[in-house]
Order: structure tokens, then C-alpha cells, then sequence
């Protein structure tokens, strides 16, 4: 199953892009299923049909989905949640509230990317959009199952093992509610089934990461960073999308300003993100709700292109752990080492290579680092943070 997931900034427009790409994947043959993780679910409102907790088909080939995250909850965190709730309820919490906190935070949008893991097992579709959250939301949620993996390998075994031996004793002592063997294993399934999405989102041979930005500076910032961040979790980035961008056949006496910013801004995009194909799409004259509409949308931003594809193949920056320290990866192709210039200017580093110029928003984990050293080889630029 390919699976593509479309992100970037609030309000960019990922949802009428995603819905866009979801309707013409559907109407070159393949079955297509689009879904939503964001809990301000707009999905329905692009479509302009009513959608259900389980995926709706609303046009031939093409199935809707707006997540319960309720019921995916008690899905994946039945049994964990009733122990929870009994363990709260024991220290004196009113039932609701105990309720309320068994859920922990973004378990709700977690539990929506688990369909991808259960859409490719059962094999109904050729192709899975993802309408994701917000980006902040969503790199948290990506970077979640590096964390479950670590639980399964060294803590389970060592929880479970102790439960067993204190359980006869604690049983004796106190009334307190002691996690039975269904809990540990619903607690191991559940961080299986996310290691096992992981392993989907990461292969770069099935899934992607599209970018959708607008040409203004505080979008083009948090896609920097968000890119980077996708390359350290382990995401490929195939593609950017370049939306509502003003048409030049628009008034230029209101607008003139405008289409001078955003394209000061659009070589930006292209500084930042090169070699990626970056695709664009103009800020329509009606709202983008409906299959009319976004089918003008797809036939802007794809023409006659299968948005299938992979647009990009390996990763254009790669960041791996090495050492005390990090080493920043940057494909540059045909580049030659003379030509290549390094600056940093406080999150950014700045790489110039001739006339061009590319700006790399830093990830927290490099930015409080030092450069150590820089080496360009075989075509790449390899930047050491200690």
C-alpha cells in the first residue's frame, strides 16, 4: 500500500491538498482510502459529504474516513485504560475525571495513524492519504514509536516479571488494583502495533512525507524545521507543495505588493528545500470545497502527473547519531568542494554552493551544539555537531 501523508502549518491548506490528491489517485483506478488525524476534522467539510467512523466510500474508488477516536481508543487502550481508571478511582479520583486522565495526550491522533499499520495488514487499498495534524502535533506523534520500541525491548519484560513475583504479596497487603497479565499484554500489542507502524512510515520504498507551505516567512520557517526533524526520525520527504499563490493575471493595484512578497518567498522555498520537486498551486477564486473544486486543485498542482509516485528518491538531509554528537547529511549533487561555502547564523546553518544559497533550520537536539567540523565527499556536505 502506498501511503502518502500530507503536513505542514495550520492552515496552509493540507486538508483540500490531501482530499485533492485522494480524488485523483481514485480516478487513475487505484482504491483509494483518505483519513484524517487532525481532532478539528475539516475532511468532511473539503469533500462536502458527511463521513463516518469507518472509511465511506464517496466516489468511485475513493473511501472517506474521520476517525472515532473514542472508539480506536478502546481499540488499542481497552484494557489499559479500565486498569487505569480502577487505579485512580482507588486513590480517590471521582470516576469521570479517573476516566478522563487514563487517556494520555495526542492518544487520540495516535491512534488514528495505527489504521495505516491495519489498512496495509488487511490490503482493501492501493493508496492511503493522511490528512495530518498540525506539524508541532504530528513530528510528536512520529517520533513516538522510537520511544515504544525502547519499552518493548527493555522495560516490559522487567515490569511484567516483577508484577508477577509482587502481585501474591501485594494482594495481601493492600487493596490497590495490580495490572493483570491482560494489561501487560495489551500494554506489549500496543507498542507492537506502533513499532509496526514505524516500520510502514519509515520505508521509503511505500511511504512519504509531502510539505505543504504557503509563500510567507513563519510557514516557511516551521517547514524548514519540520523537514529537518522528519530526516532525523527516519522520514522520506518526496515532494513540497507550494499553495495559494497569487495568479499574475490578478489586479495588481491591491495586489501588486503581495505577488512581489511571495515571490521573494518562493525562491526561498526553492533555496531551502532543493533538490525536492516542489509543486504548485494557485489561491483560487472560490472555496475549495467539493469534487469540482478539488479536482482544479489536482490539475494544478499535478497536471498530468500520477501523485502516486515517488517524486524524490533517497534523503536530500540525513541526520545520524554518531559519537558524543550528530552528523548533518546534505546532498549536493554536482557540486564541486570549492564552490561550497558554510555559515552558521544561530538555528541556521547556511550553505552556499556558486550563486545558490540553502538555509537549514537546526532541530533542538543540534542546535544547542557546536559545528566541530565539515567535510564534503563523494557529493555530500557532512557537518559534525558535538
Amino acid at each position: 500500500m502506498r501511503t502518502i501523508l500530507y503536513t505542514g502549518k495550520g492552515g496552509v491548506g493540507k486538508t483540500s491538498t490531501a482530499a485533492a490528491t485522494a480524488l485523483r489517485c481514485a480516478k487513475l483506478g487505484y482504491r483509494t482510502v483518505v483519513l484524517s488525524t487532525d481532532l478539528a476534522h475539516s475532511l468532511a467539510d473539503s469533500l462536502d459529504l458527511p463521513l463516518a467512523a469507518e472509511p465511506t466510500e464517496v466516489a468511485k474508488n475513493l473511501w472517506a474516513q474521520e476517525v472515532d477516536v473514542y472508539h480506536e481508543i478502546r481499540r488499542h487502550w481497552g484494557a489499559i485504560q479500565e486498569y487505569m481508571a480502577n487505579l485512580f478511582a482507588w486513590r480517590g479520583l471521582d470516576d469521570a475525571v479517573a476516566e478522563e486522565m487514563t487517556v494520555p495526550p495526542g492518544m487520540e491522533e495516535l491512534s488514528s495513524l495505527l489504521l495505516i499499520s491495519r489498512y496495509a495488514r488487511e490490503s482493501n487499498y492501493d493508496v492511503c492519504i493522511v490528512d495530518t495534524a498540525p506539524t508541532g502535533e504530528t513530528l510528536r506523534l512520529l517520533s513516538f514509536p522510537e520511544v515504544a520500541r525502547w519499552w518493548v525491548r527493555n522495560l516490559m519484560p522487567i515490569s511484567r516479571r516483577v508484577s508477577q513475583v509482587l502481585s501474591p504479596v501485594a494482594r495481601r497487603l493492600t487493596d490497590m488494583p495490580i495490572p493483570s497479565a491482560d494489561v501487560f499484554e495489551s500494554v506489549q500489542g500496543f507498542l507492537e502495533q506502533l513499532d509496526e507502524m514505524h516500520q510502514i512510515l519509515s520505508d521509503p520504498k511505500q511511504s512519504t512525507v509531502r510539505l505543504v507551505v504557503n509563500p510567507e516567512k513563519m510557514v516557511i520557517k516551521e517547514a524548514q524545521r519540520t523537514f529537518t526533524y522528519l530526516n532525523l526520525y527516519g522520514y522520506s520527504v518526496d515532494a513540497i507543495v507550494c499553495n495559494r499563490i497569487i495568479p499574475d493575471g490578478v489586479d495588481d493595484h491591491y495586489f501588486g505588493n503581495w505577488k512581489e512578497i511571495q515571490r521573494k518567498y518562493f525562491e526561498l522555498i526553492q533555496e531551502s528545500f532543493e533538490p525536492l520537486p516542489i509543486f504548485r498551486t494557485p489561491l483560487f477564486d472560490e472555496e475549495m470545497v467539493g469534487e469540482r473544486m478539488l479536482s482544479k486543485l489536482a490539475d494544478a498542482a499535478y497536471g498530468d502527473v500520477d501523485p502516486t509516485q515517488i517524486f524524490y528518491h533517497g534523503r536530500a538531509q540525513v541526520v545520524t547519531k554518531e559519537g558524543d554528537g550528530y552528523v548533518l547529511s546534505l546532498a549536493l549533487p554536482l557540486a564541486s568542494k570549492p564552490d561550497v561555502e558554510l555559515m552558521r547564523a544561530g538555528e541556521e546553518l547556511i550553505v552556499r554552493v556558486g550563486n545558490h544559497r540553502r538555509n537549514v533550520v537546526l532541530p533542538r537536539a543540534l542546535a544547542g551544539l557546536e559545528v566541530r567540523d565539515a567535510k564534503f565527499e563523494a557529493g555530500h556536505l557532512r557537518v559534525r555537531f558535538a
